[in-house]
């Protein structure tokens, strides 16, 4: 068993998104799974991107946003909504609503985000 205490979950943070490291490379033994909690403020958006090697489920917790898809497709994205993406599926997200749009994403094989925000706080 592994429990991961509230003070080992880090938050990394962009402009208007904010990224809760649930169970990741920095706090968990796991070599299978990355699980994050994402809160996007409205109007604000993670650039449609990739991932080559690890597929990703979104699950939809609160509110309602926009996948930004390949080709410039979009698709709406509700509280209750499930997306898988394949490795390298293009996909993004912008909130487009009025309230907070929140998500729990699950990663396999498991990335370490840190890259992709600038800031992190414990």
């Amino acid at each position: 068993m592994e429990f991961i205490g509230r003070d080992s979950i880090t938050s990394l943070s962009n402009p208007g998104v904010v990224s809760r490291q649930l169970l990741n490379p920095d706090n968990s033994s796991s070599a299978r799974v990355t699980v994050t909690e994402v809160h996007l403020e409205p109007g604000a958006f993670q650039p449609r991107h990739i991932h080559e090697h690890s597929e990703q489920i979104w699950y939809a917790l609160q509110g309602s946003s926009r996948l930004l898809l390949d080709g410039g497709t979009e698709r709406e994205f509700q509280a209750g909504d499930v997306v898988r993406f394949e490795d390298g599926d293009v996909h993004g997200l912008q909130n487009g609503g009025e309230g907070e749009f929140v998500y729990l994403s699950v990663t396999a094989p498991p990335i370490h985000f840190g890259y992709a925000y600038q800031d992190k706080k414990q």
